[in-house]
């Protein structure tokens, strides 16, 4: 780990002034950071520490939606009860994430902000476009077993690791952001990710000097919620598949199908095609299979990680029947 200057600012606007400098990066519980900076995948010269500015709280606000504050912790969230009896797809996708330990100190902002990563980012004997912009993509033809086969580009092929961010994004949940200029501004996870593109170095939309101060959660929702995440062993791992899902049926017909998809993509993967075809439709295999169709239309596996598409294709038919009752 190379040698850093440790700050504790005296005011969010003072943080996100500290960040917009060069090579600063805030840090909460470090869950992520710490491990990146031990591999020295990570140098920032100076750590922000914002644990002491507030943001722990998590409160109702007007018309039902709820309020968690970046600071809250992963264990903290999971366990609140209004989170496990109105947001159940939430709490369930926080507790897939991770052990009781590194949930106790992960937070709800440094969530959202973990790296999107591979095993070749991590290595610095490999090349990687998102640790070293124009070295190449080792894992395109190299050990692509966990990685994308959704949105990808002929610069990186990695996958988000997270679950939170999955649930939130079939929530249709917001990131609510504090600028360097000390305004707020309101991205919703949908857009708050981005794929690789030419510039995979770049996974959200937070610009220097901008931090997360809260995540907001619409009223609730009701119908049910399911987050199945298909791994490879049942404690701390990544998932090769999983599915967010906020299903009502009403009258026999869909009424409401929100979807996301951790796994498959660079970013949280929400589709907004599959809510209308599904919605006003009665629940059948036939429908699923359609549903998976399109979700997969462009998928593109990359040897060792084409099982990926089958599997996503049985996970989501699998959770519809589940919401719905349909004998798959």
């Amino acid at each position: 780990m190379k040698p850093f200057e440790y700050i504790r600012p005296d005011s969010l606007k003072h943080a996100a002034q500290l960040t917009s400098g060069e090579n600063g990066t805030a840090i909460a519980g470090g869950t992520n950071l710490l491990d990146l900076m031990k591999l020295q995948v990570e140098t920032p010269s100076r750590l922000i520490d914002l644990n002491r500015l507030g943001l722990k709280e998590i409160a109702e606000a007007e018309d039902g939606i709820l309020r968690i504050g970046a600071l809250v912790t992963n264990s903290e969230a999971a366990a609140h009860p209004r989170i496990r009896s109105d947001y159940p797809a939430l709490a369930r996708a926080i507790l897939a994430g991770a052990t009781q330990q590194l949930r106790n100190k992960a937070t709800t902002g440094g969530n959202l902000c973990q790296r999107t990563r591979c095993y070749y980012f991590t290595n610095t004997d490999q090349p990687c476009n998102k640790r070293d912009p124009g070295s190449g993509c080792g894992a395109i033809k190299g050990v692509a077993k966990l990685h994308a086969v959704l949105g990808t580009s002929a610069q990186c092929i990695a996958t988000y690791p997270g679950d939170m961010a999955v649930a939130l994004s079939a929530l249709d949940a917001s990131v609510e952001i504090l600028t360097e200029a000390g305004e707020q501004r309101v991205v919703p996870v949908r857009d708050f990710y981005l794929l690789p593109g030419d510039t995979p170095w770049r996974e959200n939309v937070l610009a220097a000097g901008e931090i997360i101060t809260a995540v907001t959660l619409p009223s609730p929702v009701g119908g049910t919620q399911i987050y199945r995440k298909v791994r490879e062993r049942s404690s701390y791992a990544f998932a090769l598949v999983s599915v967010a899902a906020i299903v009502s049926v009403e009258d026999g017909l869909f009424a409401r199908a929100d979807l996301a998809f951790g796994g498959l993509a660079h970013k949280p993967w929400h589709d907004p095609r599959l809510s209308d075809l599904l919605v006003g439709s009665a629940p059948s295999v036939e429908l699923f299979d359609r549903a998976a169709d399109l979700l997969l239309e462009d998928a593109q596996g990359f040897g060792e990680n084409d099982f990926k598409i089958p599997l996503a294709r049985r996970t989501l038919r699998a959770v519809l029947a589940e919401a719905t009752g349909v004998d798959a």
